[in-house]
């Protein structure tokens, strides 16, 4: 089974999806929240332990994070900017590889176009993971489409200096395990 993870940051909601990419299987998805009524450091923390009890729990083989793009609203580009940090330096910890996606990049992964409507992400992703109905809110379904993402890419695609911290990753996790 290649575990993968697709994360779809936010300090309100923190969509995630766990995918097992042999089988076009959504293993376990959902959101992690938070209120804007605690304190900040309070709000990375939390999700940010969340974030961290998920991946010592299934051990994904690789993480999908969706990249902040700019925005007219500072205060979420920043809430987006600390949460994907916080998982940066999760990754990092346990020598898990990380990718990185532009939304578009995503949209056109999994519905062909890159300009693809959230309902038509959902659909689509309902589609692929064969699932029962199609996840909610769209945080989640973007998060899945994030894991069926970088299960398309795989482990060998991006720019060099994430081929070069794939590489390292691996090369120390063979020494260290």
């Amino acid at each position: 089974m290649a575990l993968i993870l697709g994360v779809d940051p936010g300090l309100t909601r923190c969509g995630f999806g766990l995918v097992d990419s042999e089988k076009n299987s959504a293993i376990r998805y959902g959101m992690f929240q938070s209120t804007p009524d605690q304190d900040p450091s309070e709000r990375v923390g939390r999700i940010s332990q969340q974030l961290a009890a998920l991946l010592d729990e299934h051990r994904p083989e690789l993480i999908g994070l969706e990249r902040v793009f700019a925005q007219a609203n500072l205060r979420s580009v920043m809430g987006v900017a600390q949460i994907s940090g916080a998982l940066m330096a999760l990754a990092f910890e346990r020598n898990i590889p990380l990718q990185f996606f532009t939304p578009s990049e995503v949209k056109a992964a999994v519905t062909g176009n890159g300009r693809a409507t959230k309902d038509q992400v959902g659909m689509m992703v309902t589609r692929i993971l064969q699932l029962d109905s199609q996840p909610k809110p769209a945080d989640v379904a973007d998060a899945l489409a994030v894991a069926i993402c970088a299960s398309k890419r795989g482990f060998n695609v991006g720019t060099s200096a994430q081929q070069a911290w794939v590489a390292a990753a691996k090369k120390a996790s063979r020494r260290l395990g």
